[in-house]
């Protein structure tokens, strides 16, 4: 749902203007029935006290609250764009960075390690230059949906750019065995979940992913370092067998 437009400067005034009167005229009528005149200070205040009462109310209903309810909307909206893709509204690379600098910093103090999967979609340049742009969109939102229906609450799903997507994993097993086929179960129950087929309109595509992952937790690392040690075992990935899953080791 699209927010409310905030209300012009124009609107506003007229608004307030248009209320005033309408107040004003509905005193000064009540004030002509009861035979009174206004000139006196007492009338005059009791006249500032009506419009007062009166104004009050639709000024609040018709001038605040849509103009504060369409600045809040405005400010939510700017907010979510700033952290999520445009696209497949998973969080962006700005806000993975964050989040997983927050997780090696926190595997590597309390021995809670964890797991960021760089994934790659296979083939998906011919997908763009056979079917278009906006198929080749439709694939990426379906691959985001099937990535984030694995995520659970402590976990992060993003897209990182073009058709890489990343998914962090929080809290495996202590032990460094455990954790690293976890790790490598999680990846291959979601090669699996991707390769099945996308249905377009006309177009019934299937697509593959590859996966390269890096264990947190176990020494001190940087985001940066950990995406990028992620993306070298993705390229291994791709380059041993399409559609597969290496872990990074040195």
């Amino acid at each position: 749902m699209k927010p409310a437009p905030l209300l012009t400067t124009r609107q506003v005034v007229l608004r307030i203007a248009f209320i005033v009167a309408l107040a004003e005229l509905s005193i000064m009528l009540v004030f002509g029935a009861a035979h009174i005149r206004p000139g006196n200070v007492a009338i005059a205040l009791y006249d500032v006290a009506l419009l007062a009462v009166l104004t009050t109310p639709a000024l609040y209903l018709w001038v605040i609250k849509p103009f504060v309810d369409g600045r809040d909307a405005m400010l939510s909206q700017m907010s979510e764009l700033a952290s999520t893709d445009p696209l497949t509204q998973l969080a962006n690379r700005r806000v993975l960075s964050r989040h997983l600098e927050e997780i090696l910093a926190g595997s590597v103090k309390h021995h809670i390690p964890a797991a960021v999967l760089l994934i790659d979609v296979d083939g998906f340049k011919r997908i763009n230059d056979v079917h278009g742009h906006d198929t080749g969109d439709a694939v990426l939102v379906e691959t985001a949906r099937r990535i984030e229906s694995i995520t659970r609450s402590e976990d992060m799903a993003s897209r990182v750019g073009g058709d890489e997507f990343v998914l962090v994993i929080n809290r495996l097993d202590p032990d460094q065995t455990r954790a690293s086929e976890n790790a490598v179960k999680t990846a291959e129950k979601l090669i699996e979940l991707v390769k099945h087929p996308m249905v377009f309109g006309e177009h019934v595509l299937q697509v593959g992913i590859s996966i390269g992952i890096r264990l947190l937790g176990f020494e001190a690392l940087d985001s940066k370092t950990a995406l990028g040690q992620a993306d070298v075992a993705m390229y291994q990935a791709k380059q041993t067998r399409r559609g597969g899953a290496i872990l990074f080791e040195r």
